[in-house]
């Protein structure tokens, strides 16, 4: 990283500023490739302004998505309207707080961070129902050389993309990117060991855009 001179990390913060896109959003495609055409219930915890309970909505019966910020949680209120009628939204803080009841899916995007890991992982596997789903894309700290250079390769990708989704205009952020945030405590690895003690046979990898995934099948 060190190759980034100051200037230029500030040169591409103000493109990047300029041209916004959502690196979770980016991953939505990937959720849904991991899950069947129809399934029952679903629970995405951290929901934000609901962009991917409504994705979710197309295949579940029903589908309810948490957030501990009640203004979001009204926004994907009024975003998702009464087009949804088998989708709910609620004020919950994770993972205590979490709807009762068993899961078929289980997703989490950019929000175990937030959480006490185990205590999070444990109440998901305790929540999925029998051969349910439980897809996590998260955020490590960065420590090994791959780590690095994973994120040196996002950097330009990152910019050109932006670039892309925008047609070279400038854009406001997205509604979706304007929850609360901050860096991730834990490396890929103390996840990774971690999650497969609490979900033995979890699938975990190291993605571009500063995310892993999480696969693990009840």
């Amino acid at each position: 990283m060190k190759i980034l001179t100051p200037r230029l990390l500030q040169a591409l913060e103000r493109f990047n500023s300029a041209h916004p896109w959502d690196h979770n959003a980016h991953y939505h495609p990937w959720l849904l490739r991991q899950l069947p055409r129809r399934f029952g219930r679903a629970l995405d915890v951290g929901c934000g302004t609901g962009d991917l309970v409504r994705l979710l909505a197309g295949r579940a019966e029903e589908v309810c998505g948490v957030d501990s910020d009640p203004a979001i949680v009204a926004r994907a209120r009024e975003l998702s309207g009464e087009r949804y009628g088998h989708v709910t939204f609620a004020v919950a803080d994770a993972p205590d707080g979490l709807p009762p009841g068993s899961y078929d899916v289980i997703t989490c995007v950019a929000v175990l961070h937030h959480l006490p890991l185990a205590g999070a992982l444990t109440r998901f596997r305790e929540q999925l129902a029998p051969g349910g789903t439980l897809l996590v894309v998260g955020l490590a700290r960065e420590e090994t050389c791959v780590d690095h250079l994973l994120s040196l390769a996002s950097i330009p990708l990152n910019a050109a993309t932006g670039w892309v989704k925008n047609r070279g205009r400038t854009a406001p952020r997205p509604a979706s990117m304007t929850a609360v945030t901050r860096p991730a405590d834990a490396t890929f690895a103390e996840i990774a060991r971690e999650a497969r003690r609490v979900l033995p046979g979890a699938r975990l990898g190291r993605r571009l855009f500063w995310r892993y995934t999480l696969v693990w099948r009840a």
